[in-house]
Order: C-alpha cells, then structure tokens, then sequence
C-alpha cells in the first residue's frame, strides 16, 4: 500500500481492489447515478471498502454476501439509498448512530458519501468493530467512528439527531435499544423490506411513524422502505 493525497485533513491509504470487484465498477457508477449521487468520484472509495471487506471476511466472517457483484447491489447500494435522508443532516455537520453496525452498513457507506456527516457506528461483536475501525482509517473518514458497546449500554458524550438500523430489530425494539441516544427531536431511521403493520402498530407512545418512503435500489428485485419514526410533541 502507499500514502496518497489528503481527504479533508486525513491521509487516506491506496487499498488494492482485485480484479473480480473492479469489474463491477461500472454497474457501481451507473447505479449511483441513478441515485443522483456522483458515481464516478464515489465508485473508487466504495470499491476499496468492499475490498478491505473480502480481504478480512476470508478471517473474521464479516459478511455471507462475498460474489462482487450482490456485494454491490446488496451492500454499498442498498445502503447508499437512504442517502437522501441524511442529506440535510450532513450539510449541517450533524450526527447520526448506525446502530448495529456490524461491517458498517449503511455506517460508512455514507461516511463515504458525506464526509462532514458525524457517523458513530455502534456493535458488540469486537471482530466487526476491528474491522470498521481500520477501514474507517484506511479510507481516511475524518467524522466516523466504531463504539465496542451495546446499544442499551451506550453513553455518548453527545446525543445525537437521529438513529439508524439495517435489518436489525423491529421498530419497537430499536426505540427500545436507541431511543436514549436521541436529541429531543430527533428520529429513527429504519430501513425495512416492506410496510411492517404490527411494528408500526405496537411503537411505544409518544413514538410515531411521521415519513414513510419506498427506495429503488437499483439492480435488487426486492422491496425496500425508509422510514421515520419520531416523539409527536402534541
């Protein structure tokens, strides 16, 4: 590996990306474009941070998603998504958890994005934490950060404007494990595959469903949902 040019006020490191994932650079540019993201500037980061992946998955079992193309759809895609919900945020310099982070989706994926968003991704399994450490390092992300705690057990320094999980828990149980991580006024973000009823149906008051979105993922012929749950003040 050699030392390269600054992002921000960080040296980030050239990583290697084998052949197999560089194939897939141009179905990775096109699909950021399609989500009104800058393909061609993002295509890179995000291929070396699926190639930091595969290199440790081959020792720390990160991911089951390991074909270069599904780690694409399935991964830096899927997450990057939602990236319109954190636009505004990161155009602040606010904050978000990633909750349940694991190999840090959506965590760094839109670190990589928007570097001024603060992202502190939160997981108990120490191996997936070592991990989002020396990515978050190597891909020289100067707001991101990887907390070894359990969500329940987490105290920050300062709260943050909104929470957000990948197919973690239903929506009462991520209030449950988050909520205390919020700002007053601040949000869950949920992805969710499809419209959860029950969940919605059994959020703890004052806790309600204020935004609720379908996503296109390009390339993935499967259904995905954002969704904002707040505290309603009235």
């Amino acid at each position: 590996m050699h030392w390269h040019g600054a992002i921000g006020t960080l040296w980030r490191m050239t990583i290697e990306i084998p052949s197999a994932l560089s194939a897939q650079r141009e179905p990775l540019i096109s699909g950021l474009n399609t989500l009104g993201l800058d393909g061609d500037r993002l295509s890179e980061p995000l291929l070396q941070y699926l190639a930091l992946m595969l290199k440790w998955n081959a020792t720390y079992n990160l991911t089951a998603i390991t074909e270069p193309y599904e780690m694409v759809v399935k991964h830096v895609l899927d997450s990057a998504a939602m990236h319109t919900s954190v636009r505004d945020l990161a155009a602040k310099g606010g904050s978000i958890a990633d909750l349940g982070a694991g190999a840090g989706l959506p965590g760094i994926v839109l670190s990589v994005i928007y570097p001024q968003l603060h992202v502190t991704m939160i997981e108990s399994a120490g191996k997936k934490v070592r991990f989002m450490r020396e990515a978050i390092r190597q891909l020289g992300l100067p707001h991101t950060r990887a907390e070894h705690v359990r969500i329940e057990a987490y105290r920050p320094d300062a709260l943050f404007d909104a929470i957000t999980a990948r197919a973690l828990a239903t929506l009462p149980e991520l209030i449950r494990l988050g909520a205390h991580l919020l700002k007053p006024g601040g949000e869950l973000l949920a992805m969710k595959a499809v419209f959860p009823a029950e969940e919605i149906a059994n959020l703890p008051s004052p806790w309600q469903v204020v935004a609720d979105r379908e996503l296109e993922v390009p390339y993935l012929q499967a259904q995905r949902r954002l969704m904002r749950v707040a505290a309603s003040h009235g």
